[in-house]
C-alpha cells in the first residue's frame, strides 16, 4: 500500500491527525468537535491545514454527509492505530489522578442507572468537575457512533461483535414473585411447575421464555407460558411487586425488594445462568481518558 507523505512536519501535526481521525471515525465535523471539545470551525481549519500539508483532499464534503476520499481512507488506516497506541502509552505513564476535562457521553439502561450507576456517575462528577458528563438512559441499544457515545454500560448478553468491550463483572439471576401473587397462585416447588404460572416475559432478553436451571448435576430446561410481556426491566420489577406474575430478575437490581419482603426469591436451590456487565466502546475510535477513568470507577464502586 502506498503511504502518503507528510510534508514539513510541524509541532502541531499530531493534533491535526487526531482531529482528522475523529472526523473520519464519526463521519461528522460537528460530532468530532464535540468529542475533541473544540469549536466546529477549529476542526474545519485543522483538517484544511492537514490537506494543504499533504497536497491531497481527505474528505468529500456535501451538505448532508462527510465521506473519506481514497487518500483519506489510506491515511486513517495508517495513522489511527498509531495514534491510539500513543494515547494508551501516555495514559499508562501519566498518573491516574491526572486532571481530566472535556466531554463524556455515557449510555446505560434505565434499571441499571437507577439501581447502580447513578451513584457512580455522582462520584465521577465530584472527582472530575471539569468533565461535562451527559448520561443517555434508554433500554434500547444505542448506536455508539451515530449517537456520539463514549462508553456504554450494558447489562446482559452481548449480541454485536464490531464494538470493543471489556467485562466488568457477573451478576446472579433468580425467579421472583410477590407474597400477594404466591398467596393467590401458590408457590412452585420445582422449575417445571413454572410453566403453569403466570409468567411475565422481558422482551429485551434474547430468549425470554426458555430458561435452564441447574442444581448440582441436575438440569431442567423449562419453556414458560407468558400472560404478560414488557420491554422494560423497570416495569418488570414494578409488575412483580404488584403481584402481576412471576419472572426471572437480576438480583443486582432487586436487593432492596428482597430485603423488604416485597419480592421473594423462588427456588433458591436452583441456579440460573449468570448475567454479565460490559463496558462497550465505539468500534475503531480512540478511548477517551475520561471514559477510561469512568470505567475504572464503575469497576471499583459497582462491581468490586
Amino acid at each position: 500500500m502506498r503511504r502518503l507523505p507528510i510534508v514539513n512536519p510541524a509541532p502541531g501535526d499530531l493534533n491535526l491527525l487526531r482531529t482528522f481521525v475523529a472526523v473520519a471515525q464519526f463521519g461528522s465535523f460537528t460530532a468530532a468537535a464535540e468529542r475533541l471539545d473544540l469549536a466546529r470551525p477549529q476542526v474545519s481549519v485543522q483538517v484544511r491545514r492537514l490537506e494543504t500539508a499533504l497536497g491531497a483532499s481527505l474528505f468529500n464534503r456535501t451538505t448532508r454527509r462527510v465521506a473519506l476520499t481514497d487518500a483519506g481512507q489510506r491515511l486513517v488506516e495508517q495513522c489511527a492505530p498509531l495514534l491510539q497506541g500513543l494515547q494508551e502509552a501516555l495514559e499508562q505513564i501519566g498518573s491516574r489522578s491526572a486532571h481530566l476535562k472535556g466531554r463524556l457521553r455515557i449510555s446505560a439502561s434505565v434499571e441499571h442507572t437507577a439501581q447502580v450507576l447513578s451513584a457512580v456517575v455522582t462520584a465521577f462528577v465530584n472527582r472530575h468537575p471539569d468533565v461535562r458528563v451527559e448520561l443517555v438512559v434508554s433500554d434500547k441499544v444505542q448506536d455508539l457512533v451515530a449517537q456520539g457515545i463514549d462508553v456504554a454500560i450494558r447489562v446482559g448478553w452481548m449480541r454485536e461483535s464490531s464494538s470493543r468491550m471489556t467485562k466488568l463483572g457477573d451478576f446472579a439471576q433468580g425467579v421472583l414473585a410477590s407474597p400477594a401473587y404466591l398467596a393467590r397462585y401458590g408457590r412452585p416447588e420445582a422449575p417445571e411447575a413454572l410453566a403453569d404460572h403466570r409468567w411475565i416475559a422481558l422482551t429485551l432478553l434474547p430468549s425470554p421464555l426458555t430458561w435452564t436451571f441447574t442444581k448440582g448435576a441436575k438440569t431442567a430446561t423449562v419453556r414458560m407460558n407468558p400472560h404478560l410481556r414488557t420491554d422494560s426491566a423497570v416495569a418488570l420489577r414494578a409488575l412483580l411487586v404488584e403481584g402481576a406474575g412471576v419472572s426471572v430478575g437480576s438480583l443486582l437490581h432487586v436487593g432492596s425488594e428482597i430485603r423488604s419482603g416485597s419480592l421473594i426469591r423462588l427456588l433458591p436451590e436452583w441456579t440460573l445462568p449468570s448475567g454479565v456487565v460490559h463496558a462497550v466502546f465505539p468500534p475503531g475510535a480512540q478511548v477517551a481518558p475520561a471514559a477510561r477513568a469512568f470505567v475504572e470507577l464503575v469497576r471499583t464502586l459497582a462491581v468490586a
